[in-house]
């Protein structure tokens, strides 16, 4: 099949075999495939779906990365900005647009990630392929609906933001509980030393012993890296949410406050 379109021109491509095989190759993330059909013929990256979706465009809505990144190195870099910016489907919907949409093969590749917060973040790291438009991109309208890629964006994931949302206060509000009680359990066995204290002196009477040395230390790495944990999580639900505090803000604290947190546990005596 790769030896017989070859020679083929684009009319013959289009709406035939070759785009069919190519737009399925596509949603099932056939990147091998791809890649010897972009070797065989360098126009297929100009072929289309019913709609006028170029496959650059439908790789991302998609959500199929590896063969966006074959697919955009197939185009020329003369013509890259042209067909960028021209290379919307026959309702207008730019390269943004497909970023910011939610397809049923976008909505299965999210099934695959666990926790609203997270597909969140993989969504925003799609649509961020922004940075590679002219911006003039990012005011275009599409005809149906007259909203720019970002108010489409906005529309198709207002849901899991939310839900989002409320995966992570609960998370932090569970976890700043679990810091607070870690907390007080330090600060307390930091006065009441194992062995007690020498009555004339008030020295603890362990305190030339090396294990004694270790329960101090680790009460003490204990407590501050519960104190650490609990600032942390109080800070995600003091957070305003929008939608770009999903790309690294809050994913961030999320981490390093359960870091924290599992750290804390790790070395309570």
């Amino acid at each position: 099949m790769f030896q017989s379109i070859r020679r083929l021109p684009l009319e013959q491509m289009q709406g035939g075999l070759v785009q069919n095989a190519m737009l399925q190759a596509i949603e099932c993330g056939n990147v091998e495939f791809v890649r010897k059909m972009c070797d065989a013929n360098f126009l297929v990256y100009m072929l289309t779906d019913g709609k006028g979706k170029q496959l650059l465009h439908y790789s991302i809505e998609c959500r199929q990365d590896e063969i966006y990144c074959l697919l955009s190195g197939s185009i020329p870099r003369n013509a890259r900005e042209q067909y960028i910016v021209n290379g919307g489907d026959k309702l207008g919907n730019t390269i943004l647009h497909s970023a910011g949409s939610l397809s049923p093969v976008a909505i299965a590749h999210l099934n695959r990630i666990q926790g609203a917060a997270l597909q969140v973040q993989r969504e925003l790291q799609w649509f961020k392929v922004n940075s590679i438009v002219p911006p003039k991109v990012h005011e275009m309208q599409n005809y149906q609906d007259r909203m720019t890629a970002r108010e489409l964006f906005t529309k198709n994931h207002k849901e899991i933001v939310e839900d989002g949302e409320r995966q992570m206060k609960e998370i932090a509000t569970s976890s700043t509980v679990v810091g607070a009680l870690i907390v007080t359990m330090m600060f307390a066995s930091a006065f009441t030393v194992p062995g007690g204290t020498n009555g004339d002196t008030g020295m603890p009477v362990f305190k030339d012993r090396k294990m004694f040395t270790v329960f101090i230390v680790s009460n003490a790495i204990s407590l501050f890296v519960s104190t650490t944990s609990v600032v942390i999580f109080l800070g995600i639900l003091t957070s305003r949410y929008a939608e770009d505090d999903f790309l690294i803000s809050l994913p961030t604290k999320l981490v390093m406050g359960l870091s924290t947190l599992f750290f804390s546990i790790a070395t309570t005596d």
